[in-house]
């Protein structure tokens, strides 16, 4: 039986505790959250993004997280880390946050509105064009072609 991406996308946020800006804020200052960013570099680079987000490719997130992998990153070792996903507006970063979850990382969630409501909120952002010191994973090292 097949699904539409509406109930693929419903089906995934019934599993999440999605963030409005102000507690995804507060739960990366205070509480230990890791902000991600999955969006594109054309969208990071058209809108700016979020102070010490981790930049990560979408196409690598699962591999990069995955205290299994051997690819993930130093960071990634544990299932009880808080990670709060974000894309553009709300969408891509809510079916990321459901595959993250199938990997056991059962704290993953996403960012209600994604970054056009974290901007609107009045939040922090680095604009387009300033740089950070953050870590920016893209596609290398590669996850094993093998698998």
């Amino acid at each position: 039986m097949s699904r539409s991406i509406d109930e693929v996308l419903e089906a995934a946020r019934k599993r999440l505790v999605r963030l409005d800006p102000e507690p995804a804020h507060i739960a990366e200052r205070e509480g230990g959250a890791v902000l991600i960013d999955t969006r594109p570099i054309g969208q990071r680079e058209a809108t700016g993004t979020i102070p010490g987000a981790v930049i990560i490719d979408r196409n690598v997130l699962e591999w990069r997280l995955d205290p299994r992998s051997d690819a993930r990153l130093p960071f990634a070792d544990s299932y009880d880390t808080h990670y709060i996903l974000f894309c553009q507006q709300g969408y891509a970063s809510s079916l990321a946050a459901a595959s993250l979850q199938d990997l056991g990382l059962h704290r993953a969630t996403d960012l209600a509105g994604g970054f056009i409501a974290w901007l609107a909120a009045g939040l922090p952002v680095l604009q387009p064009g300033v740089t950070q010191a953050p870590q920016l994973v893209g596609a290398h090292p590669a996850p094993r072609e093998d698998r």
